[in-house]
């Protein structure tokens, strides 16, 4: 039996510029942690006493006989490209909901990819985890995803990272964020699921399309990661975090008319005017999860305001994806 532990993740500036379509001619950065919301996978070789010789649980159960049987299309890719003919049973439980903006489907093959190639008697560093899941994602099932929620989910932590011209590759910084600043930073954000589901990759397909009109608003949203980082370890009002997230949530709306909607720009409204200085949605965009800068004393005014949504306390989170039981058995 192995069990991996893979954490969802949340993106603070330069969303959009980690397309390929879009950094591997511009170049691109985001600025993102990983959080305390995880998606657990566990796998097993199944006995032979059954009438089937796969079995998948997730939101649904699928018993089949090969994997091009599979209907789960990340569960299908990984396990035809890891060349798995052996029986299997894998489960899936998550601590938040699939298609929110929280880089869930990234988090999902990187965990399923951790789990069997442990069961296979492999080792695999977390940087060669991320770029194995985006060569899946984007190249094996072909969805319109960006690079940043592989990284994020293999490797955990608070984090500015860039997006190679050219190759394609990238570099992982550790934000260097004094602690009690960074602490500071947790106890400004809230987390509220919106609960308007969407499928983020025909958001995202709708932003690749028009990237070429959008060179300007991609650019700023490129540089913001540096003026993120350069308030957050200066000594000045942290407050700016929150005014230039606010900032980066009217470029991303920008981007594609299904970013946002009357809906949720009304909701982002209510918040603001019940103390929020900024936020944005997470993720493509189209729904999901909200996240507001919030100062400490505003905070119990602006859940009130949003009491029909659901509010996510969350801290951040280290150490990426980890196999938290280790017991491979042969086939």
């Amino acid at each position: 039996m192995i069990i991996t532990r893979t954490p969802y993740r949340i993106s603070f500036f330069g969303g959009g510029t980690d397309y390929p379509a879009w950094y591997k001619t511009h170049g691109g950065a985001v600025l993102s942690t990983a959080i305390d919301k995880y998606c657990y996978i566990s796998c097993r070789h199944l006995p032979p006493f059954f009438e089937h010789r796969f079995r998948i649980a997730y939101s649904r159960i699928e018993n089949v006989m090969h994997p091009r049987e599979i209907e789960h299309p990340a569960v299908r890719a990984v396990l035809q490209y890891l060349g798995c003919e052996d029986g299997l049973e894998i489960h899936v439980d998550s601590d938040l909901p699939a298609r929110s903006g929280m880089g869930s489907s990234s988090a999902f093959t990187v965990g399923l990819l951790h789990a069997l190639k442990a069961l296979q008697g492999h080792a695999i560093a977390r940087e060669a985890l991320a770029r194995l899941a985006q060569h899946v994602e984007q190249q094996v099932v072909g969805e319109s995803v960006g690079s940043q929620d592989q990284i994020a989910a293999a490797v955990g932590g608070f984090n500015r990272i860039d997006f190679l011209r050219g190759d394609g590759g990238f570099t992982i910084t550790p934000a260097d964020v004094p602690r009690p600043r960074l602490e500071a930073l947790q106890d400004h954000l809230m987390l509220f699921f919106t609960g308007f589901s969407r499928i983020a990759a025909k958001v995202a397909q709708s932003k690749i399309d028009n990237l070429g009109n959008r060179v300007a608003e991609l650019n700023r949203l490129h540089a913001m990661v540096d003026e993120a980082l350069a308030i957050l370890q200066g000594p000045g009002p942290l407050e700016a975090v929150g005014e230039l997230l606010h900032c980066s949530w009217l470029l991303k709306k920008n981007l594609s008319n299904q970013v946002s909607n009357q809906d949720i720009d009304h909701l982002y409204s209510i918040a603001r005017s019940a103390g929020a200085i900024g936020g944005k949605l997470l993720g493509a965009g189209g729904g999901g999860f909200m996240l507001l800068f919030v100062q400490p004393e505003r905070q119990a005014q602006v859940r009130e305001s949003l009491r029909d949504l659901v509010h996510v306390p969350f801290r951040f989170e280290q150490s990426g994806s980890q196999l938290m039981r280790y017991q491979p058995s042969a086939p």
